[in-house]
């Protein structure tokens, strides 16, 4: 079986699963998935090993719909057999959703009888003598089980829960709106897309999940200006004064997808680094200035704290980088200065 690295620590239930030998995986570390996939494989393909049990979701959802398959069952190129699973029910529908564990098993006590159905489906080989994608071998044994269970199939995976989950403990008071199926999008993490969403909730979105431009320049650290105005405009293409976190999401995207992002970044470095390929309080404010002509002194600094992450006092090659990752908007910043380099 394959679980995640985190059940271990779970009282009585990582004993178990020690006990069955199960493959760890860290969801967020490159490292730990090409060790579990290399596992995989080898328990797969020796006979002393049971069947591999894996979870292709990769979390618990309410078998209302499927969401989008993990590939690292798909990877080693051996046939699968589908299994799916049901809870029949009249009361309460045991099914894990985005319930906590102590009232599911509080609610499940209540019943005289929690059914479960188990299906066993037909085996699913690869196509082409093996040669068939390992998405296209993915997408197909998707569909056979969501046919099999009636539902339909989502482009949601384990990193729109962890938006769900990062908007809950915000408080919003539609904590779904804020998933946005980041299976469909490209050259975005989940972790990367928990910070956007954790830059988003610094602008005080309103109940039903817009912010304003005040809270937008605010978060940015940016004051009110002409610069700042074409930014938001940028995001704000409904026009309605105010962004939700899918636009702010998809424009800051847009950005660090444009072909000469990076070499912006790199020609900031070599206009403003000193010799230790540092970049100043002063540098930096002298360097943005063309593109905020009435920046004062103190706006300035909050700029430069925002950019020196480790806040050392100067501005590195990663503080620059990382920080225009995290808040690709930013680059417009450094335009007015960039532009006779173009």
């Amino acid at each position: 079986m394959v679980a995640a690295e985190s059940h271990d620590s779970i009282p009585f239930v990582g004993t178990i699963i020690r006990a069955m030998q199960v493959i760890y995986v860290d969801r967020f570390s490159p490292t730990s998935k090409k060790h579990a996939i290399s596992e995989i494989k080898r328990k797969a393909s020796c006979n002393r090993f049971p069947r591999v049990l894996l979870f292709p979701e990769g979390t618990t959802t309410n078998g209302r719909s499927l969401i989008s398959f993990q590939l690292g069952a798909f990877l080693p190129g051996y046939s699968i057999q589908p299994v799916v699973v049901r809870y029949p029910h009249v009361h309460f529908d045991q099914s894990w959703g985005f319930v906590s564990l102590p009232k599911l098993m509080i609610r499940m006590f209540m019943q005289f009888h929690n059914y479960l159905e188990v299906e066993y489906l037909p085996v699913i080989s690869p196509r082409y003598n093996g040669k068939e994608s390992t998405l296209e071998f993915a997408k197909r044994t998707s569909l056979a089980m969501a046919t099999a269970l009636n539902v339909v199939q989502t482009a949601h995976s384990y990193g729109d829960l962890m938006l769900l989950t990062k908007a809950a403990e915000a408080n919003q008071e539609r904590p779904s709106d804020y998933m946005i199926e980041i299976s469909k999008i490209d050259q975005v993490s989940s972790l990367e897309a928990v910070d956007f969403l954790d830059k988003f909730l610094s602008m005080n979105p309103d109940s039903s999940g817009r912010a304003t431009y005040n809270g937008f320049v605010g978060a940015l650290r940016l004051k009110p200006c002409a610069l700042a105005e074409e930014i938001f405009s940028l995001i704000d293409i409904e026009k309605m004064g105010t962004i939700t976190f899918k636009q702010y999401l998809f424009g800051s995207l847009h950005v660090v997808r444009l072909q000469g992002f990076q070499r912006s970044c790199e020609l900031i470095l070599t206009e403003c680094s000193d010799e230790e390929d540092k970049i100043s309080e002063q540098k930096l404010e002298e360097f943005i200035r063309p593109a905020i002509p009435d920046l004062n002194t103190d706006e300035a600094r909050e700029l430069f704290k925002l950019f020196d992450t480790d806040g050392d006092g100067k501005i590195s090659k990663n503080d620059l980088l990382g920080c225009l990752r995290r808040n690709p908007l930013l680059i417009a910043l450094f335009s007015q200065s960039l532009l006779p380099c173009s």
